[in-house]
């Protein structure tokens, strides 16, 4: 990647991967909670990066770029509730080894350990798994600074059903400061990666594949042959089978360890070949202390219903001649329904069908329009961070809560303080309430 986590008193000019230049007049990397109150009172428009982990303009702004990585670091395990309170600055990465020393863990995890708690959750990011919400489903309370510079709690006690859209908030209700997330006991997780699965296997058993264990990652080249990768991990318990079978499905296991980009090192991916380890160094699919990069790269992901995932890759095989020119690799996960408002998997189970491009706008943007285009007859809903060009109204018609969401933004927001391009093409309301 083009630019590393924010760890310096400089914030970035360029998201991570280079194919975004911020905007901003002015940047700020506050070092108290009364900075940051004092920072946003004292602004017409601001908006926040975390690690700067997104592919499209959600954290852009033409006035106040401000990062949270500098306040003051939280890590607050509470045992008796079942939960933990952690400064949104925070990379998985550093919250994952104290929270599981102290005998915890989320239930789910993103790919990067490299990215920041606040940033996946106000963009709905997730692992994979047909029982995993997404990360933010695990979320009880978010603390933020309002755009009057107020600091307060929204929780899912006191909220109800109006916090289920104050979660997944695309940074349009205030700046996030802290997030209390909900745990459960840790647990061990061994990961196999399984190589060459007939194409028919998956085409013809599809649900089987990606419900194959507690989380499934299915890569693929969108060249027609066999599938290059099923990245395979499953719970050790009582109910745990011991070893990892040589063949699967007719794959066979790789006789080492493996990146999801074909000719890139598997050193840097967390530990393969059916290898018990604690849950925080399974799930990822890279190691905190390596770059995780294939180089220049951009993303897209579209999120269908599960039912309907058969028939939307079937759609998309006509495109592969388009698709696989300009793709380093494509995947395949599983996210739960949930409740939150924005979340892509809301009120259904949901197959994912992510792209990392190589990082050519020009030649990327008509195939995404094209894949758009073939996704939408099944409902598919964009990624909120990655390159996407669906029309409002056809988000509208996405999300049951999309009015509701506008309203809240409009209610918390008056000002439109937290707005941006992003924003208000999404939502046109916002740019004329």
């Amino acid at each position: 990647m083009r630019t590393p986590p924010i760890d310096a008193d400089t914030l970035p000019r360029t998201n991570w991967a280079g194919n975004v230049a911020f905007r901003a007049s002015r940047t700020a990397r506050p070092s108290s909670v009364e900075q940051l109150q004092a920072e946003v009172a004292a602004a017409d428009r601001v908006r926040v990066l975390g690690t700067g982990h997104s592919f499209d303009d959600i954290a852009d702004t033409d006035g106040l770029l401000v990062s949270v990585a500098g306040l003051p670091p939280v890590l607050e395990v509470d045992a008796a509730a079942r939960g933990v309170r952690v400064s949104a600055g925070t990379r998985f990465g550093e919250l994952v080894g104290p929270l599981h020393d102290a005998g915890f863990a989320l239930h789910n995890l993103g790919s990067l350990p490299h990215i920041s708690v606040g940033g996946a959750v106000a963009t709905g990011t997730h692992g994979s798994g047909v029982g995993n919400g997404t990360i933010a489903s695990a979320v009880r309370a978010v603390e933020l600074v309002t755009a009057d510079g107020a600091l307060r709690r929204l929780s899912r006690e006191d909220d109800g059903d109006r916090f289920d859209g104050c979660v997944v908030a695309l940074g349009a209700l205030g700046v996030v400061t802290t997030v209390e997330l909900d745990v459960q006991p840790a647990y061990d997780v061994r990961q196999t990666v399984y190589e060459g699965l007939p194409r028919a296997v998956l085409r013809d058993r599809l649900g089987e594949v990606l419900a194959a264990g507690y989380s499934v990652s299915v890569f693929d080249d969108w060249r027609g042959g066999a599938v290059p990768q099923v990245w395979r991990r499953l719970r050790v318990g009582p109910d745990d089978a011991g070893d990892a079978p040589a063949e699967w499905l007719g794959a066979t296991s790789a006789d080492g360890p493996r990146h999801p980009v074909p000719g890139l090192p598997g050193s840097i991916c967390t530990e393969q070949g059916g290898v018990p380890g604690p849950w925080h160094a399974r799930l990822p699919y890279f190691r905190l202390e390596f770059t995780p990069s294939s180089g220049d790269e951009v993303q897209s992901e579209w999120f269908v219903p599960a039912q309907e995932a058969p028939a939307a890759l079937a759609a998309l095989d006509g495109l592969r001649d388009r698709i696989a020119p300009v793709l380093h690799v494509g995947e395949l996960r599983t996210v739960a329904a949930e409740r939150l408002w924005l979340s892509p998997s809301a009120g259904r189970d949901t197959v994912a069908v992510h792209f990392t491009w190589v990082r050519d706008t020009a030649a990327v943007l008509p195939v995404v329009v094209a894949v758009e285009d073939r996704l939408s007859a099944f409902g598919a809903r964009p990624h909120w961070g990655k390159l996407f060009a669906t029309p409002p109204a056809v988000l509208r018609d996405r999300y049951d809560r999309y009015d509701d969401f506008v309203s809240l933004v409009s209610d918390l927001d008056p000002a439109g303080v937290f707005r941006n391009a992003l924003l208000e093409r999404c939502f046109p309301d916002l740019a004329t309430g």
